[in-house]
């Protein structure tokens, strides 16, 4: 039975985005081995019988000469399990992975779920950042053979082309995690004259908190008949996090409601009419975007790569241009005035996700770049 090592940088990720992926893998007969920082799902993973291994590596850490000792733990773990083939995801992973693959000569396939805040944030430490970063992709990814790079959106996939961080025939384009349609209910939302229009996420500006929370204001003034809300908790481990006492401090003046974060979220979906998200971080395809498709909700996203891949504008939801509230609040409007378009950008995105963005569609093709990978042994 082929062995296959999933690292991320935290059991978060793997539980939500790569747990339909694993019991696949093991459905198929392979061995899968998570590897990842220890949290609340690790023990879940445990009940499903699969084994965990403990990386200690820092979110907030952002020189990687700090962090020679979370490579060498990657070094042994590879060394112990002897895997066919290591699945790195996020780029902490990817980087520090590839370089404890080289030593053992392990085959890796990278996934690139987004460049994140490094490459995407305007900050001045993120552009100090940034030629550090890419630097040491240039030292370690480029030169190794043994490799396959997964990006979720165009962009990013052609950004790293061209920067020659992976040549163009190493490099495929699936785009997304995909999504259990099952999980979610496709039934469209009932008629209503206040329409609820949510952000759903990180509470992260780059993610476009303060873009969605100006828009409402915007709304708020012109007497626009509807609910802006945000739901998710900031991500401190993230520099760009929005500060609780912001988000309280909009909620208190009544320019939104605050929601936190939701743990039902199929549920969440359908207590909403519109998915609005105004992001401009440096992620793949936002799993929002196709959770909300799936539950034939519309959908305002930001002209942006990773929203592309799922958002055709006039066709399976609105873009809007990035970092434009009043864009965004005119969008905004024009659907709480128009419920049959509503109706309309809804069915199309239902139809496409269901189609294209299934987790047993992106399961079959990741499967297969397995098989492409470990059959050039």
């Amino acid at each position: 039975m082929p062995k296959v090592i999933l690292v991320a940088n935290t059991d978060w990720y793997l539980y939500n985005f790569r747990f339909s992926l694993i019991k696949t893998l093991q459905e198929k007969g392979f061995t899968p081995v998570l590897v990842s920082p220890m949290g609340r799902f690790v023990e879940i993973f445990r009940e499903q019988g699969w084994e965990h291994h403990e990386w200690q590596v820092g979110r907030q850490s952002v020189l990687p000469w700090q962090e020679i000792p979370s490579v060498k733990q990657l070094q042994n773990i590879y060394q112990r399990v002897q895997p066919d083939l290591v699945h790195h995801h996020t780029n902490k992973a990817v980087l520090y992975g590839t370089m404890a693959a080289r030593k053992f000569n392990i085959p890796v396939i990278n996934s690139i779920p987004g460049t994140g805040y490094v490459f995407s944030s305007p900050t001045l430490k993120a552009r100090l950042l940034k030629p550090i970063t890419e630097g040491m992709f240039n030292l370690y990814l480029t030169p190794y053979q043994k490799q396959q790079m997964i990006f979720e959106n165009r962009g990013e996939m052609a950004y790293f082309i061209k920067k020659k961080f992976i040549p163009g025939e190493k490099a495929i384009l699936i785009p997304s995690v995909g999504v259990n349609l099952s999980k979610y209910d496709g039934t469209a939302p009932k008629p209503t004259d206040k329409p609820v229009i949510a952000f759903i996420g990180r509470m992260l500006w780059g993610k476009g908190v303060g873009v969605f929370a100006d828009a409402a204001k915007i709304l708020k003034e012109k007497k626009v008949n509807c609910r802006m809300v945000l739901i998710g908790l900031p991500d401190f481990d993230n520099p760009d996090f929005v500060p609780t006492e912001i988000l309280q401090n909009w909620q208190e003046q009544g320019i939104l409601e605050w929601w936190g974060w939701r743990e039902d979220m199929p549920a969440t979906y359908q207590v909403i009419d519109i998915l609005a998200q105004p992001t401009q971080y440096g992620e793949g395809v936002p799993t929002t975007l196709i959770e909300a498709s799936a539950s034939r909700r519309a959908v305002i996203a930001t002209d942006w790569p990773s929203c592309r891949e799922v958002i055709k504008h006039g066709q399976t939801g609105l873009l809007v241009r990035p970092g434009d509230a009043a864009d965004l609040a005119d969008k905004i409007s024009e659907l709480v005035d128009n419920p049959q378009q509503r109706n309309n950008l809804a069915e199309n995105a239902y139809a496409l996700v269901s189609n294209k963005f299934s987790t047993e569609h992106v399961n079959e093709e990741t499967l297969g770049v397995y098989e492409r990978v470990m059959g050039n042994i």
